[in-house]
């Protein structure tokens, strides 16, 4: 935190949590006894109809696409999709591009995103930046 305020660097208290016994991280609720898919995610990600608006696109995409580490072979099964991002590239929603989504909206909701850690391993600091803000995870990789 002391370099955090050196840096001029401003933590966001709302995403920000110090120990708690429980609560939801990457769509996952996380307590001592366990971890498991936050059934909201499931929800909302199952009832989502394909996006058909280039927006609604980018927008799902955009949304899975934070968790792609996590997502084996994530941009070939996105591929169809990412494809109707392209300029001058007209949104048809064809077979292929149904089956991808689908197969996202699947994987999404039951990759193994989070799991418990494991201290023999090494960890790492993941990191997202943009002008504005860092988003740190503390992470491990596992095979």
């Amino acid at each position: 935190m002391k370099r955090c305020e050196e840096m001029n660097l401003v933590v966001c208290w709302e995403k920000s949590h110090f120990i708690v016994q429980e609560g939801i991280v990457l769509g996952h609720r996380v307590s001592e006894n366990e971890i498991e898919v936050d059934k909201a995610k499931i929800d909302l990600t199952t009832t989502l109809p394909i996006p058909t608006p280039v927006k609604q696109l980018r927008s799902f995409l955009g949304h899975v696409g934070f968790y792609r580490s996590f997502i084996k072979d994530f941009s070939k099964v996105a591929s169809p999709n990412t494809n109707l991002l392209s300029k001058d590239i007209p949104l048809v929603i064809d077979e292929s591009c149904m089956e991808a989504f689908e197969k996202l909206r699947s994987l999404f909701v039951s990759a193994p995103i989070v799991q418990p850690s494991d201290c023999s391993l090494a960890f790492e600091i993941i990191c997202d930046t943009t002008d504005f803000a860092i988003g740190p995870i503390l992470g491990q990789k596992v095979n």
